[in-house]
């Protein structure tokens, strides 16, 4: 049976002036899997997550999303087509409190909502509350955002993401600046995540990506190098070679 791709680039080129960043990436991405892009520094994963996201437009080749061409377009229509982004710096609003957050990304996403309506008459704080117990800070709703430890505020910026309720999660560098516990405690949201939607992620931590992800991308110097199941990528002697190190 054939898989089920709800993500894929099409000879994916990105240049910058002279410099290419990817050349020809051409990927696919299963739905309902966990997959992770990983290379070396230098290897193109930032710009490839940057255009997978819509942050950056491709200059050649193009992305492909539930069937929909959606290469270059602007970033505030890939909501409404079911793709939510977690970006490796941490975006919320620090002022404001941790269920504060959660309500106005779901203000943002009521459809056909009056954009003056009140947003107490929306009754959005018990789904926001059901997210915020869904990634593990339930307990800090009243806290402001600011007052949040980081693996805390990296926890609301997804609970935040999930607001649109989306069938696909792109997450940068998901624990980036962690301790080892707050990483423990991510990686554990994340498979939660992944057993109810598709995740693409960008890590760098081989230890974290061998032991959740389904499927792993491996670029090399803007090039695919080679995909497949944890077991395919530790096996393959040129990932070795170049990212994991021969032993």
């Amino acid at each position: 049976m054939a898989a089920d791709i709800i993500l894929r680039t099409e000879r994916l080129t990105r240049r910058f002036g002279k410099f290419i960043a990817l050349n020809d990436v051409s990927v696919a991405f299963e739905r309902g899997k966990l997959t992770s892009i990983i290379g070396p520094n230098g290897a193109g994963k930032s710009t490839f997550f940057n255009v997978l996201s819509g942050s950056v437009a491709p200059s050649a080749g193009r992305v492909v999303f539930d069937g929909i061409d959606v290469s270059g377009l602007r970033q505030h229509r890939f909501a409404g087509l079911g793709v939510a982004k977690s970006f490796q710096t941490t975006n919320v609003f620090p002022a404001f409190s941790t269920l504060d957050n959660v309500c106005i990304a779901l203000q943002a996403g009521v459809a056909r909502m009056n954009f003056w309506r009140r947003r107490d008459t929306l009754d959005l704080a018990p789904r926001a509350n059901a997210l915020l117990q869904a990634v593990g800070i339930g307990q800090h709703a009243a806290r402001p955002a600011r007052e949040l430890a980081h693996g805390q505020q990296r926890a609301l910026e997804i609970a935040i993401a999930l607001a649109a309720d989306p069938k696909l999660l792109l997450m940068d560098e998901p624990t980036a600046g962690m301790s080892p516990e707050e990483t423990v405690t991510m990686m554990d949201l994340i498979q939660r995540l992944a057993a109810q939607r598709t995740v693409v992620l960008v890590e760098h931590k081989m230890k974290m990506v061998m032991g959740i992800s389904d499927r792993i991308v491996v670029l090399h110097h803007g090039e695919l190098l080679a995909t497949g199941t944890p077991a395919d990528i530790r096996a393959n002697d040129d990932v070795r070679r170049v990212y994991l190190g021969k032993h």
